[in-house]
């Protein structure tokens, strides 16, 4: 009998204790586990939440589970995960493993001799209580070997995620603005895409599909968090607007009921243009910045990506954001084999430009492109003949630009802003780092050429501490 206030296992297989982990997610406390333990606890099933990324390990949890189960959401969750994967075997011989999550598809065979028997992808609630289900009948071990991983893309009925397994939102990142911080909450109302972004992990899974989650569960969670301590809730949807209609409708709900709440969401370039009459309807119920994925701007690089917008398209956003008094918070990928020097000081320039330096996470200057095995990137040739084959340690096709100044550079502006810099500095003095370094890059060009970066705006941008995207 394992207990302390936060789970409960029971003797027994009958019970069939469970153990759900997160590695990594974005510092935000995971609905990736909190939404799969309200259904497991509701089936009767013991539940123990770690989330690696703020609390240690528990050891007798480990020992007492008969599934461990890791939520798999992104690259570096994975490889965390992975890596994590012996200690768990010596800790525990007997119980089944489990990826799940969008990169559990990733790369089966690779994960299935490492031990772990069971993948889902997509809807993972309730494959992850169907693999409970089979334990408890004693038709669990063994599972697919990591050969076939199972994508569950119907509707289900979300449960109110039960946070209380989890460590307290005191923990996870918050919003900064100006001299305040905030304790953030994080909820989804959606999830998958319509649209089918060459880079996305989204859409080898959902190929273009999403699903709603039931307005009663995603405002209930928003109640709970509110009751916890949350100031600000991030909405985790991939596009907000994939369901513009519906997503204003909590928006507005939302704010009836909290009128002081602030929250930030995503939401895709053209989504933003198509759909721009709703963006004061944003901003009127509370919303304080939105993140949009602008990736490039160069078109070439764009159109590989299947992005959907044009250099053009986000100049002209930045505009309707202006006028809308909102902050928009842009994403990027500027390394890729397709980066030359002068475009990416060109990328820089832009951004001073529009006054924007202050707007953009130092991290998304330092992105490179991944290509894991399974993206829609493979069937484009331009990345068929700059890649090398899957190196599976890493979980990656590997790739040089072909001017190693530009890999030069991206290894420069990583080490510039990693190592907690949106603790320690600010925006613009990052910025002011990484202009240097791109203005010097590969002895060609005096830093005297480029002008210093213009002065950040005298508004404090909202953002959140936790930058990381990948």
């Amino acid at each position: 009998m394992v207990e302390d206030n936060r789970f409960s296992f029971r003797s027994g297989i009958s019970s069939v204790n469970t153990v759900l982990i997160s590695c990594y997610d974005l510092g935000r406390q995971p609905f990736g586990l909190a939404e799969p333990a309200a259904w497991l606890r509701r089936a009767g099933f013991g539940v123990r939440c770690l989330d690696l990324s703020v609390e240690e390990i528990d050891e007798a949890a480990i020992r007492a589970a008969d599934l461990i189960a890791f939520h798999v959401p992104m690259h570096t969750a994975t490889r965390m995960a992975v890596a994590l994967l012996p200690r768990i075997r010596q800790l525990n011989q007997r119980a089944d493993l489990c990826f799940y999550g969008l990169y559990a598809a990733v790369r089966p065979g690779y994960f299935g001799r490492r031990g772990v028997a069971h993948l889902i992808a997509g809807e993972f609630e309730s494959g992850l209580l169907s693999l409970a289900e089979r334990i408890r009948a004693g038709k669990g071990s063994g599972g697919m070997n990591g050969s076939a991983p199972a994508a569950f893309l119907g509707r289900q009925k979300f449960l109110l995620p039960d946070r209380a397994l989890l460590p307290p939102l005191t923990r996870y990142a918050r919003l900064r603005h100006g001299d305040r911080e905030l304790v953030t909450g994080y909820v989804e109302a959606s999830r998958g895409c319509r649209h089918l972004c060459r880079h996305c992990p989204v859409v080898p899974v959902y190929g273009g599909r999403f699903r709603i989650v039931d307005r009663e569960v995603v405002l209930g969670d928003i109640r709970q968090q509110v009751a916890a301590g949350a100031r600000h809730i991030t909405f985790g949807d991939p596009d907000f607007f994939n369901a513009p209609k519906y997503s204003l409708g909590i928006a507005a709900d939302l704010h009836e009921q909290f009128p002081g709440l602030t929250y930030d969401v995503t939401i895709k370039v053209e989504h933003l243009l198509r759909h721009r009459e709703h963006i004061s309807r944003l901003r009127q119920t509370g919303c304080l910045f939105v993140t949009t994925a602008v990736e490039s701007l160069d078109d070439r690089v764009l159109s590989i990506l299947d992005k959907g917008h044009s250099r053009s398209d986000f100049l002209e956003l930045v505009r309707v954001f202006e006028r809308e008094g909102l902050v928009l918070s842009p994403t990027f990928i500027p390394f890729t084999p397709w980066t030359t020097l002068t475009g990416y000081r060109d990328l820089l320039r832009t951004l001073d430009g529009l006054r924007l330096t202050g707007h953009v996470a130092p991290i998304q200057l330092a992105i490179r492109l991944l290509v894991p095995p399974g993206s829609l990137l493979l069937e484009r040739p331009e990345v068929r003949c700059v890649i090398d084959p899957v190196d599976e340690e890493k979980l990656v096709h590997p790739w040089r630009n072909p001017d190693p100044r530009v890999d030069q550079l991206q290894r420069r502006i990583e080490a510039i802003v990693s190592g907690g810099e949106e603790e320690s500095r600010d925006r613009k003095s990052v910025f002011g780092e990484i202009w240097k370094a791109a203005a010097g890059a590969g002895g060609e060009v005096d830093p005297a050429v480029l002008d210093t970066p213009e002065a950040l705006p005298a508004v404090a941008v909202p953002y959140l501490t936790e930058p990381w995207y990948c």
